[in-house]
Parts: C-alpha cells; structure tokens; sequence
C-alpha cells in the first residue's frame, strides 16, 4: 500500500502530464486560423503559390526572350571616316604635294547563309516547349506531394481521435476504480495500474498531436505559406473509388501522356535543330558594303563610291566541336529518352502493385477483423467494469482494438496513396 504522501505525488505528476497534454493540443490547434481545405483546395493552392513551382515558371518567359533573340537580324555596319588630314599644321601646298584630305562614309551588311536564323528560332521554339513540359512535370510531382500530405494529415486526425477516445475511456474507467477503492470493491494497487495505462493513452495523445502538426507544417510548405500564414489543415475523407485497373492500359497511358517524358521527345527534335544550326554555323557568310569617298585638295575636289565584298576562308575553323557536340548531345538525348521508358514502365508497375496489395490489405480489414475487434473491446470493458474481467485482459483488448483501427487507418491512407500514386505515374495528374 501507497502512503498519502506517494499517493498525493502520483496526483501532482498526472496533473501536470495533463496540463502539459492541453498545451500540447491548444499548440497544435493555435495558428490555424482559417478553415481546413479540401483536397482540390489544397492542390490549387500549392500550383498557385508553391515557391519551388513558382520559380519553374519564370524558364517559360526566359525561353520566350531567347525566341525573340533568335529572330533577330545582324545589325548593319556604319563606319566614318576621315584620312590625309592636316591635323599636324604641316600644310598642303604644290610644293609638298600632301594629301589631299580624304572623308568617308560606309555601310556594311552581313547576310547569313545556310538558313541560320530560321535554325536559330527552330532551337528557341523548341527548348520553349521543353520548358512548358516540364513546368507540366514538376506540377505532375507537386500534385502528388501535396496529395501525400493530405493524406498524412487525414491519417494524423484519424489517429489522434483515436488516441483521445482510448485517452476517454480510460479516464472513465479510473473513475470508476477509484469508487469501487473507495467502496473497498477492489485493492488499490488496480487503480495504479489503471492510472498508469492511463498515463500511456495521455502520451499516445501527445505523440499524435505531434505527428498530425509535422503533417500540417509539411502541408504548409508545399502551399507555399510563409510562418505569418495560417497553419495548413485539412478536412474530407480519403480517396477511397474502386475500379478496373490494368497494369497494361496504365502504362500505355503513361507513355503517351507523362510529361517528363513528352519533353524529352521534345528536347529530341530541339537537339536535331541544333545540329542543323551548327551545320548552317560551318558554312561562310558574306559581307557586302558600299562606301562614299569624298577627296578635297588643291588640285581640286572629287567624289567616288565604293562596293566591297569580303568572307572568311574556312581553312580552319569550320565549327567542328560544335557539330559535334550537338550531335553528341541528341545521342545523350536518344539515351535518356530509352531510360526513362524504361523508368516508367517500372513506376507504373510498381503503383499498380501497391493498389493491389493496399486494396486487398483494406477489405480484409473491413471483412473480418474490424468488427471482431470491436466486439472484444466492448465485451470486454463491459465485463471489466463489472468486475468479471481482470485488468490484463482489458488491456489486451484494448491493446488489439488499437493495433487494428491503426491498421485499418494505415490501409486507408495507403489505398489513397496508392490511387494517387497510379495517377501521377500514368501522367493523369497533370493532364
């Protein structure tokens, strides 16, 4: 038997778990601020606002400036001149017979050969589509994190209610065993026990007040919120459709819509403007100019005007690395493109899988061992209540009744990930 003062220490110690336990939750709960969002809400958010998406966007305008760079034209040449000037004082007379003073006014232009500026839009237009593809992938990969976290955070609620019911029913049932101590129905060192179970649930209560806020704070940075913004929190139930689903239809699916792969094909045909250009860059171009002569001396003064012609010799320079270097990079490209086939191909069967075995996992659940559960843990509180039950068997039941609505939370979460996990996989997520 406990003394009164080991008694009175073991009330100081609960009282301050439960104070700690309602600032635990009052902290989860503070900064919420606005209401939960759906999951249509949260994914339209984060494509707004996402900071690493909105940063993607800004390689659209940037391919945009380098299309209007690729069209324009060299700029004409102007060149003045002024030659035999008397700028030293030495004189222009019939005796020296210098200069006579001699100014010029020319223009030159070059004119590109081999179509290089319609090469030269090919290859901006196509690294502009390469970007487009690609802010549709990482909004593809954006999608299915904010879908994961969602479903962290459902999963997080559906644990913490959890943990707060078993936390309520233990309450109760110490309330009671402190009254059948009190009416001297059962030894003290029951109600210890009980208060101790009771100890764990507050505890249980707190580690899931803390996993439901790292889902809300992981939420909050895919939305893009800064710390001043209300918490992230959410709200509905998990996806839970059933359908058809046929591995071989997925990845057919995919291979046609995924956009990571659709800008690899892009990149493909941007590479090959690429090597065309820098073919067009070996050949020569030419510059052709015309020049205003005007000559002023003591025999008299004249005007004369001049046509040039001039191009270089491609005896050594002819843009070899450059050729070469594209053609390199299509083959690299021709690579990646066979690998991520390849990738894909696995991710979808591997998504496809994870439906099959979360789908089977849940209605094994729902079949069989949730309502069995169930029925034990009230069967026995019931007859632990009433005496007819002992403590350990109470907590065995109570212990299995937990262990499979866990199980049955975690195969719901895990079915809902797996459909979104299919979507992202078969590229429907950023259709």
């Amino acid at each position: 038997m406990l003394d009164v003062g080991e008694m009175m220490n073991g009330q100081e110690t609960r009282l301050a778990v439960m104070l700690a336990l309602c600032v635990c939750v009052m902290h989860g709960q503070g900064g919420s601020g606005g209401a939960a969002l759906t999951i249509e809400q949260a994914v339209e958010e984060a494509i707004g606002h996402n900071l690493d998406l909105l940063a993607e966007r800004y390689n659209i305008p940037v391919a945009e400036a380098r299309i209007v760079t690729a069209r324009l034209r060299p700029n004409p040449v102007l060149s003045v001149g002024g030659d035999h000037l008397d700028l030293l004082g030495t004189g222009y007379d019939a005796i020296n017979q210098a200069g006579p003073a001699e100014y010029s006014v020319r223009t030159d232009f070059l004119l590109e050969r081999a179509h290089k500026r319609a090469n030269r839009i090919a290859v901006a237009e196509g690294s502009k589509a390469v970007a487009e593809l690609q802010l549709l992938n990482a909004i593809r990969t954006l999608v299915l994190g904010v879908q994961d976290a969602y479903v962290e955070g459902l999963l997080a609620k559906d644990n913490l209610t959890l943990a707060e019911e078993n936390l309520k029913a233990f309450e109760d049932i110490v309330d009671v065993n402190r009254k059948r101590v009190a009416s001297g129905d059962l030894a003290e060192v029951e109600l210890l026990r009980t208060e101790l179970a009771e100890l764990q649930y507050e505890s249980a209560v707190r580690q899931a007040n803390l996993r439901l806020r790292t889902a809300r704070v992981k939420l909050q940075l895919l939305l893009g919120r800064g710390k001043t913004d209300p918490l992230a929190d959410v709200t509905g139930q998990m996806r839970r459709d059933t359908r058809p689903v046929v591995a071989a239809e997925l990845e057919k699916t995919a291979l046609e819509l995924r956009p990571d792969l659709r800008a690899l094909e892009r990149d493909e045909a941007r590479s090959l403007a690429d090597v065309r250009l820098q073919l067009a860059q070996g050949k020569v171009d030419y510059t052709v100019g015309t020049e205003y002569r005007r000559q002023q001396g003591l025999a008299g003064r004249g005007n004369s005007l001049g046509v040039f012609f001039s191009t270089n010799i491609p005896v050594f320079n002819k843009n070899q690395g450059e050729i070469e270097r594209a053609r390199q990079e299509r083959r690299q490209i021709e690579a990646r493109m066979k690998a991520l086939r390849a990738t894909i191909q696995s991710e979808v069967e591997t998504a496809h899988l994870q439906y099959m075995n979360a789908l089977k996992g849940l209605e094994r659940l729902e079949g069989t061992m949730l309502s069995k559960a169930k029925d034990v843990r009230q069967i026995t509180e019931f007859a632990y209540r009433r005496g007819e039950a002992s403590l350990v068997e109470f907590l065995d039941a109570q212990r299995a009744y937990n262990e499979t609505i866990q199980s049955y939370n975690e195969a719901r979460a895990d079915f809902a990930r797996s459909l979104y996990l299919m979507d992202s996989a078969s590229g429907k997520a950023s259709r």
